[in-house]
């Protein structure tokens, strides 16, 4: 699957800011993409993650069909790690996000533009990173 990640713009909320993580569909030809991708937070120049993959909000959605430049998107939210005890949360600089697209098995990275900071510890009470369903177009309001 020939697919270019890119962010769209985010908005907040409780705590959390959603941001869109958009894929186009770069190749000459149809692809169908459904589900969820796999997300986590990565770091250090080894790119290790960080903390645990994004939770799975909500349900699979319907196939997509994306014609060539066509795009479809699953939102991020993020949740403000100010909310966890430093104790628990042991905090770390993030460079980017780990990307697998539904039913991959190939890795993509998206770099921030900003660095962000997310919680090493993987048994936080709550989720650090949540994800939604691909859905046809970029995700923006």
């Amino acid at each position: 699957m020939d697919l270019q990640l890119s962010f769209g713009k985010g908005d907040g909320a409780a705590g959390t800011v959603y941001r869109p993580l958009i894929f186009t569909n770069t190749s000459d030809r149809q692809c169908v993409i459904q589900g969820f991708p796999g997300v986590s937070y990565v770091g250090g120049n080894d790119g290790h993650q960080i903390g645990a993959p994004a939770y799975r909000d909500g349900s699979k959605g319907p196939a997509i069909t994306l014609q060539p430049g066509d795009q479809a998107a699953a939102v991020i939210g993020y949740v403000n790690i100010d909310n966890y005890d430093v104790e628990v949360c042991r905090p770390e600089p993030a460079k980017g996000l780990r990307i697998y697209p539904p039913q991959e098995t190939a890795s993509m990275y998206i770099p921030f533009d900003n660095p962000e900071t997310g919680c090493s510890n993987d048994k936080l009470p709550g989720n650090q990173l949540t994800v939604q369903t691909i859905k046809a177009g970029t995700g923006q309001q």
